[in-house]
């Protein structure tokens, strides 16, 4: 305690030299972006634990692509259980001249089994719990669709052939927490009306589920049966892993959101090394007067562990305070995404905030301790014997191995954290390699300056470490941000720039054999371009060669998903234009062979190569075909394409549905109007409507991971001012000396503006290079679009990096302008 006591004392007198308070700031700043992106996942997680029974509206589900056979029902009444089926798919729906895609789910009796539905009788009114389903007969209705339709309770909807009355307007329902993208907003029927509706047709994607409740022991004695009987496109969830497709999507955006974070703990690890550094520095001599004194080196390493330990505590104190009401502003952000309220969060990333605070404080601090510790007691009469530090590089070693540790933490996987780190490694090397290369130019060119600024350009060089630090680190959280803003944006508008005026913007699918002569002769009469129409028949790859396809087989989360799922196979007589050969030879027109042509993409994924065989099965019959040719595919024509398309005498008697895309002119939606009307079986996905949707959500995705990277850029202000502070003292002296020879105030004010607008200025350039480096990969690589390089994302990076680092370096040499030169001598005798 007496230690405690003492170091509470030394920390409190050693708090107005300013390198304590520079790193318990690269603490606070480290630890609130942690935290702040791990309370508002906590809220999240939270918010799906909580509701998990009405997530998946009874205590286990059986979900399937395919109608589930009778067995699994049987077992689910041998067990004695409650049970409830639902079929979902998209369709349009319509009332007089009004239509809209919707998200259709047909309900048997007993809907839902956990949890229930509040409804309202007219929107803006209040809400009120329900039981059941709706009645035949009747439907419910979404909210969104009600205001989009302008339909109200007793209106008669349209859904297929059937007409139905809108009896409730559903405010909240089981598995809708999360609403991405709300294009197909949901109508709820009685399972009794879908016969009369005419839309379970050939090709229809339907998601069947058996929801099931009843005694616990009963509930995992029927999945064990049905997991031990386990079926292709077939999947059991219970209440632990229910939505496991919303889960993944949250642990990925965590995950990116938390490595996003990381930028930060980088950076203020930076800072606090530079702190820490300069605060052994200052401490040496009192440390060798203890040691004359009688301290042991234990003591002298407690006494200063404990006033680390103290700054420790009181940053992740005031860190993960920041960071618990920063999360609410995510939370507000991100709020369109959630159809419910989120609970507050746990204490859990709190602790997790104050697990990383320490450790960058330990792997940062123990060389200045190790180097405090060995003071010599001659430094008392000989100030020039530097103390012994033999452990000091172990140390730093110690530290970037803990901050390496923290970064695959918090990636929550060994190989994407290793990716992180390899990615941080090299954008610092990077950054310094460029930095380096600019002070060195810079240096050369200062000849062609005079009087301060000339000088001011000379500390570039002989601080080379300290500029080098403060460039890297500024630079890096200043390409983020150039990144997030200006490069999103003129990325995304080039693209959509890029896409032809007649860009098809509707697809129809879901057309019948026998509707496709009406179909053709309906939009030649509009006087329209009639559009191609394709086969589209569903289909389950079952045997690549010899080798039977599990997803087990796959590490890839999507090659996993692509062997579980069902494909829209295609047959063509020729190869279209969107199409190349990249290897092999397309079919001839009027061929006899049965072949396979595969996309290359797939074809990588699912370790499909030239010659295998493929084996699918089409409502239980099985053909086998040999791959002749793998194709690459235009996706940006947005044209129907198929990851795998047959010859015609492969595919050409199998039921089949049609698709087609169109390019509807603004102001003619009576053609989708009449379009469904006339085939009410037939849906229209509206691409304008949902690209528009995306872009909105990019921008709320955006604007949240900006929010994060700012505490990247404050960290990076934070080295600025641990490299002004390490070098405080030399800067002083210099002004006294300067002063002493007759430079005024102005010409040291000028002298430092110089040396820091040269390093904001630098950093900017390395932060706008990076950017456009970035961006040409971004768009060339990604998009297909040739980068046009503008003007404006170098201008941005040196204003903000010139003017921005001008600025705090003048307030934080404050003291090397203004101290008295008389008084800086004589301290220094």
């Amino acid at each position: 305690m007496k230690r405690l006591a003492l170091a509470t004392r030394m920390l409190r007198r050693n708090w107005s030299a300013g390198e304590l308070r520079v790193l318990l700031l690269a603490l606070v700043i480290a630890v609130a972006s942690v935290t702040t992106v791990g309370f508002f996942a906590d809220r999240v997680q939270s918010a799906l634990d909580m509701q998990a029974n009405d997530l998946l509206g009874g205590d286990l589900a059986v979900i399937a692509d395919h109608p589930l056979p009778p067995e699994v029902v049987d077992l689910a009444r041998h067990e004695q259980l409650a049970i409830a089926q639902t079929r979902t798919f998209p369709s349009m729906v319509s009332i007089g001249d009004k239509v809209s895609l919707a998200e259709i789910k047909a309900v048997t009796t007993g809907f839902p089994l956990r949890g229930r539905l509040r409804v309202t009788a007219a929107i803006g009114e209040g809400d009120r719990e329900i039981a059941g389903g709706p009645a035949a007969g009747t439907v419910w209705i979404a909210v969104a669709l009600a205001g989009r339709l302008a339909l109200k309770v007793g209106d008669t909807l349209n859904v297929g052939r059937a007409p139905l009355k809108v009896a409730n307007i559903i405010t909240r329902e089981p598995d809708s927490v999360l609403d991405y993208f709300g294009i197909a907003p949901r109508v709820l029927m009685n399972d009794a009306d879908l016969p009369a509706t005419g839309l379970v047709q050939v090709g229809s994607r339907i998601t069947y589920r058996l929801l099931v409740s009843g005694e616990h022991d009963a509930v995992q004695r029927f999945r064990l049966q049905v997991g031990s009987r386990p079926a292709r496109g077939q999947r059991v969830e219970g209440v632990r892993d229910s939505r496991s497709e919303v889960r993944v999507a949250l642990e990925r955006s965590q995950r990116f959101l938390g490595l996003a974070s990381l930028l930060s703990v980088v950076l203020a690890s930076v800072a606090v090394a530079l702190a820490a550094r300069r605060f052994s520095q200052r401490q040496v001599d009192a440390a060798a007067m203890m040691r004359c004194l009688g301290a042991s080196q234990a003591d002298i390493f407690a006494l200063h562990a404990w006033q680390f330990a103290l700054l420790g505590f009181a940053g992740c104190v005031l860190g993960g305070a920041i960071g618990y009401g920063a999360q609410a502003v995510l939370a507000r952000w991100l709020a369109s995404f959630f159809t419910v309220a989120l609970p507050l969060p746990g204490p859990l990333p709190g602790l997790r905030g104050v697990v990383i605070g320490f450790v960058l404080l330990l792997g940062f601090t123990l060389p200045p301790l190790i180097r405090l510790r060995s003071a010599s007691t001659l430094r008392v009469l000989r100030r020039d014997l530097a103390p012994a530090e033999p452990l000091s590089t172990a140390a730093f070693v110690l530290g970037l191995a803990a901050l390496a540790s923290l970064i695959v933490w918090q990636a929550g996987d060994l190989k994407m954290g290793a990716i992180a780190v390899g990615g941080f490694a090299a954008a610092l090397a990077v950054a310094a390699v460029a930095g380096y290369a600019l002070i060195r130019l810079v240096s050369r060119l200062r000849g062609a300056a005079s009087g301060p600024w000339r000088y001011g350009l000379a500390n570039l060089r002989r601080r080379t470490g300290a500029s080098l630090v403060q460039i890297m680190a500024l630079g890096l959280g200043i390409m983020a941000m150039l990144m997030l803003t200006l490069v999103r944006t003129e990325l995304i508008t080039k693209w959509q720039q890029s896409l032809p005026a007649d860009m098809p913007n509707r697809f129809a699918l879901n057309i019948q054999d026998d509707q496709l002569a009406d179909a053709r002769r309906y939009f030649s009469g509009l006087g329209l371009f009639t559009p191609d129409l394709y086969p589209m028949i569903r289909g389950r790859l079952v045997k690549i060669g010899e080798r039977e396809v599990t997803g087990k087989d796959y590490q890839d989360d999507r090659a996993r998903r692509l062997a579980e799922r069902e494909f829209n196979l295609s047959w063509s007589e020729e190869l279209r234009a969107d199409n190349k050969v990249v290897e092999g030879a397309f079919w001839k027109p009027a061929t006899a062979a049965k072949e396979f042509s595969v996309e290359e993409g797939i074809a990588k994924s699912l370790g499909v190569k030239l010659g295998d065989t493929l084996t699918f099965e089409i409502a239980g019959s099985r053909f086998t075909a040999k791959v002749t040719s793998l194709r690459k595919v235009d996706w940006d024509s947005f044209k129907p394409n198929f990851f795998v398309i047959g010859s015609p005498p492969l595919l050409k008697e199998y039921p089949a549905s049609w698709i087609t895309s169109f390019h509807l002119p603004a102001g003619r939606e009576d053609v989708v109007t009449g379009l469904v009307q006339r085939f009410p079986n037939v849906s229209v996905i509206d691409l304008s409507a949902l690209m528009a949707q995306f872009q909105r959500i990019t921008d709320q995705v955006s604007r949240a991971v900006e929010f994060v990277f700012l505490f990247a850029i404050a960290a990076g202000l934070v080295v600025l001012f641990a490299a002004i502070s390490s070098t405080q003292d030399e800067r002083v002296f210099e002004g006294a000396i300067l002063r002493t020879l007759g430079a005024s105030r102005r010409q040291l004010a000028i002298l430092q503006l110089a040396e820091f607008l040269a390093i904001g200025l630098l950093s900017g350039t390395v932060a706008a290079a990076g950017a456009v480096a970035l961006a040409t990969v971004l768009a060339e690589r990604t998009l297909g679009i040739p980068y046009e390089f503008s003007p404006t994302l170098p201008l941005a990076g040196l204003l903000v990096g010139g003017i921005g680092v001008a600025i705090a370096g003048l307030l934080g040499t404050r003291r090397a302008v203004s101290s008295p030169p008389l008084a800086t001598i004589r301290g220094l005798s």
